[in-house]
């Protein structure tokens, strides 16, 4: 077990030492003074986001201020915490890369992909004048029967669910469409897919340009069957794909309802999560922190 201080003041560390050998390097330019409220606090605070049980940024900030204003003394409000945090999105994701590298996920070769809904805005309401108009699109969720405005987040993870490469796509995109966003990010991989991303001349294609190999359950009606033995290893790493999406979604905030009325908050809210995920997996493999058993204090 490890209480909340304790969480906090190991990711700090681990923010800061890699802030200070790296991420210095991706500081957007910005003129004045330096802020108070450094980039390691509000990385550490963006991906801790997600262990905590509290929905919306006002709700944490909250916690953190009622809770641990010590370890934050100059904890910002709402409003400068999220113009800060929609500045550090690519700082979150070079920060996220650096912990793959250091689990050594670079080095596997047999991923999984998948695309999970990821509505934005009910899909009666007017989209008018919604920032999500002319990037976001209605779609359809096959497996949960499922109308919905919004993206795709698209995923290629690891056997051991550590997310690799991921992007956001509307979600009208075709599944194979939606794969090309992601596969050019990794070469001469064995990819398990699910049905939606059958297509014998595109999987031929995908092979020629990024060395990718797609595997697939096929379907009752196709002519061509694979053995049945084949079609038992590759449902069993299916199960996989779900449980890396189910703990994504179940931890923490729920991806459906991360409440942001803007793409770019959107994007920054997502990238804090796919990360914090990351940081998740790290703090289990090098230090055998669970951070799902970790002690809260609650609000006073």
């Amino acid at each position: 077990m490890v209480d909340g201080s304790t969480l906090l003041t190991t990711i700090f560390v681990l923010v800061d030492d890699w802030y200070q050998q790296k991420g210095f390097r991706y500081v957007p330019l910005l003129p004045g003074p330096s802020p108070r409220f450094t980039d390691s606090e509000m990385l550490t605070l963006l991906v801790a986001m997600d262990f905590f049980p509290y929905p919306g940024e006002q709700q944490f900030l909250g916690f953190m201020r009622a809770n641990y204003l010590s370890l934050f003394p100059k904890l910002l409000d709402q409003s400068q915490f999220n113009r800060r945090a929609r500045r550090l999105e690519g700082m979150l994701e070079e920060l996220r890369r650096f912990w793959v590298v250091e689990l050594g996920a670079i080095f596997e070769r047999t991923l999984l992909l998948d695309t999970k809904p990821l509505p934005v805005v009910g899909y009666k309401r007017d989209k008018l004048r919604s920032d999500f108009t002319g990037s976001a699109d209605y779609g359809w969720c096959a497996s949960r029967k499922m109308n919905y405005f919004g993206y795709k987040l698209v995923l290629i993870s690891t056997l051991n669910g550590i997310p690799l490469v991921y992007s956001l796509v509307p979600a009208s995109t075709d599944e194979r469409l939606a794969a090309e966003s992601v596969l050019g990010c990794v070469r001469g991989c064995r990819i398990l897919a699910d049905k939606g991303f059958i297509g014998g001349q595109w999987q031929s294609d995908i092979s020629k340009t990024t060395g990718n190999q797609i595997f697939t359950p096929h379907r009752a009606n196709q002519l061509q069957q694979q053995p049945k033995a084949f079609e038992g290893l590759l449902n069993s790493f299916r199960e996989r794909v779900e449980g890396v999406f189910n703990e994504v979604q179940n931890t923490g905030r729920n991806l459906e309802r991360l409440l942001r009325k803007k793409v770019d908050a959107l994007c920054v809210h997502v990238a804090a999560k796919i990360t914090s995920h990351t940081l998740r997996l790290f703090l289990r493999q090098r230090f055998g922190i669970d951070v799902l058993t970790f002690e809260q204090h609650p609000l006073p």
